[in-house]
């Protein structure tokens, strides 16, 4: 073994080690609370044994193990914004509770909270991949051509006005035209177009877009951090930082309620002594059971149960909730925003019509447009290949000599006629125009894509292609109307094909040649009109969208930057799981509210009797821990069918 292979497998050894440490990393706060909540368990069984000695120390590491991060978290928060929270309250009250005795209590109370932070940090860093997703994307090298030779260099390094050399299968590096060459481009992750475009000189590239089958030449229009790309990613990093105004809330209730319950305690601890006649004892006591009994304990439970038990269930259905904040937006959407292409569409093109005219035997057209098409790597070719052997399984495609002109279409010699396929330029827009008494204006207004067929100079015939819907799709948009929603369907197809899928779908109301900074416009625009959006999309181009919308669905085959952006994810790109989606929502969100109303009026029930001496610590700790209890169960009613 060389020197060189040890140092491979070396590197990656050291690789391996980084990448589980930094998993680790990630998931401490959860294996944390998880060993938290073994500890609990042990001490629980040897205090029932009566083996305090052995309990209270796995008691107290528990509280350790279990709440330093939530404990840490929280006095940082209070240092640098100068206001309580309720990661404190929590360590008061649990910390009051082992002061009159009530280890098991105090420990359950710091293993609950750092269970629900722990999920909180795993959603959070999740996010963030996202922007990973995104990067990875953009190739890091362009080909520059510099007097006349070639060498590679960092995209960063290029400026407006050099000239770069695109391989076919090669992403484009930066925004740009093109100088020399012919090439079709797939640039669905920009723009959202399910077909390639074909592009020639002084046409239009994008970065981040794929090269298709021929060499071109491009001139740098932009530095790589102003590209089209780079504006992606910036609207998807600028709509994450944005809070939502239950997220405003919150904050401004968890320092409210931590204040009132705090100054409460201390209000407690002095003036029953003097007004009511209270020993010190009997005031000390009701302070402390006072701290226990408004803990918020039943409140944390009277969510996350329920979240997880309907993110459990969404799971088993074909619905990934990435966070119960998404789960419980979802209920309150007044508008679904959708991309065409890979979301209503199937995202590839399927051949809906074939047109011959009487001047060609149909055995022989079949064979012959198999037999060219079957050369070419297009994707309508490859959908007209697929076509004819599905229609025809006996036909074969015969090898044959093929030309195949870049952007327009191929043409072949076979059994001494001359064959021409592809798009009216190519076979003479007029005739094409024409043929069968302008059959094609008709198929082109439903949104479809002509090819047509020459033998010989004359046109014989045509296939039309169509990147159709889902048959589920029209169903779910009718649950939806008949629910009370909007739909929109946004895409960067052309208007005329935007136009006969809105049409045939019945949406609501569509827009047609949008970029991706165009969609986010129109969906903050809704927002701004109905409330919260729902926005549903596959493709790269979605991301902003996604992440600006109230809540994003991303189709689970779609690209891994929509499903790293979105909130919820349709895991089998069942459009009909999104009205299921919908129900689940509504339902953990009843339950919910349900929860917090009761666990709020037992803890406003404790603190009344508290004061009025007639509940002891024992029966408040089985009040408090008796109302978490009801309210996990009742969450846990979500563990059903949708």
């Amino acid at each position: 073994m060389d020197v060189n292979t040890v140092a491979q497998i070396d590197h990656q050894v050291d690789s391996n080690k980084n990448r589980f440490f930094a998993k680790w990393l990630e998931h401490i706060e959860l294996i944390n609370a998880l060993i938290s909540g073994i500890l609990i368990g042990f001490g629980w069984y040897f205090n029932v044994q009566g083996n305090e000695n052995v309990a209270i120390p796995l008691f107290i590491l528990a509280f350790v193990i279990g709440g330093y991060a939530k404990a840490k978290e929280g006095i940082e928060e209070t240092i640098a914004e100068r206001n309580l929270n309720v990661e404190l309250l929590m360590i008061f009250a649990a910390v009051g509770s082992a002061i009159i005795g009530y280890w098991a209590e105090g420990a359950i109370l710091i293993f609950i909270f750092a269970l629900s932070g722990a999920l909180e940090t795993y959603t959070m860093n999740k996010s963030q991949r996202e922007i990973s997703a995104l990067m990875s994307l953009q190739p890091e090298e362009a080909l520059l051509i510099s007097n006349g030779k070639e060498r590679r260099v960092h995209v960063s390094s290029l400026d407006i006005g050099d000239t770069i050399l695109v391989k076919p299968g090669e992403r484009i590096a930066t925004d740009g035209y093109i100088l020399s060459g012919r090439t079709s481009i797939d640039q669905s992750a920009i723009t959202g177009e399910s077909m390639p475009v074909e592009k020639e000189i002084n046409d239009e590239v994008f970065a981040g877009t794929v090269n298709g089958n021929g060499s071109i030449s491009v001139s740098v229009m932009k530095k790589s951090s102003e590209s089209m790309f780079q504006k992606i990613l910036d609207l998807v990093q600028s709509a994450q930082s944005e809070k939502t105004p239950s997220q405003q809330f919150i904050e401004k209730f968890e320092g409210t309620y931590v204040k009132a319950v705090l100054a409460l305690v201390a209000l407690m601890m002095v003036l029953p002594h003097f007004l009511l006649g209270w020993s010190w004892n009997e005031t000390i006591y009701r302070a402390l059971v006072l701290m226990v009994v408004a803990s918020p304990c039943a409140l944390v439970a009277s969510i996350m149960p329920a979240t997880l038990s309907a993110i459990s269930n969404g799971a088993r259905n074909g619905l990934l909730f990435k966070g119960g904040m998404h789960l419980e937006g979802l209920s309150k959407t007044k508008v679904v925003v959708f991309d065409k292409t890979g979301t209503l569409t199937k995202g590839e093109p399927e051949v809906t019509d074939i047109i011959t005219s009487d001047e060609v035997d149909v055995h022989d057209f079949y064979e012959v447009v198999l037999s060219i098409e079957n050369q070419s790597n297009h994707p309508l070719a490859k959908a007209i290949v697929s076509k004819i052997t599905h229609e025809f399984p006996n036909r074969v495609a015969k090898m044959t000599s093929v030309n195949e002109k870049s952007g327009y279409g191929i043409n072949a010699d076979i059994n001494g006629k001359n064959w021409k396929i592809g798009k009216a330029d190519f076979v003479g827009y007029e005739m094409a125009q024409n043929f069968q008494n302008g059959v094609s204006t008709t198929l082109a207004a439903e949104g479809k894509t002509i090819v047509y067929v020459l033998r010989e100079g004359n046109i014989v015939g045509l296939i039309a292609l169509k990147d159709v819907v889902r048959e589920e799709a029209k169903a779910a948009i009718r649950l939806l109307q008949s629910n009370g929603i909007k739909t929109v369907m946004l895409t960067g197809d052309s208007v005329i094909t935007a136009e006969a899928i809105s049409k045939e779908l019945g949406i609501d109301h569509y827009k047609g040649e949008c970029l991706p900074e165009d969609k986010v416009t129109e969906v903050k625009r809704l927002k701004e009109k109905y409330g919260t959006v729902t926005m549903i999309g596959d493709g790269i181009n979605d991301a902003p969208a996604l992440a600006t919308a109230d809540v994003g669905i991303a189709m689970g085959e779609g690209t891994d930057v929509a499903l790293e952006t979105a909130d919820i994810i349709l895991m089998k790109n069942e459009l009909s799981k999104l009205t299921s989606a919908l129900t689940l929502s509504k339902k953990m969100n009843l339950i919910v509210k349900q929860n917090i109303v009761f666990s709020m009026s037992v803890i406003a029930l404790l603190i009344c009797s508290n004061f009025f001496q007639v509940l002891d610590l024992p029966l408040g700790v089985i009040g408090h821990e008796g109302s978490t209890i009801l309210v996990i169960l009742n969450g846990l009613r979500l563990l059903r069918g949708i």
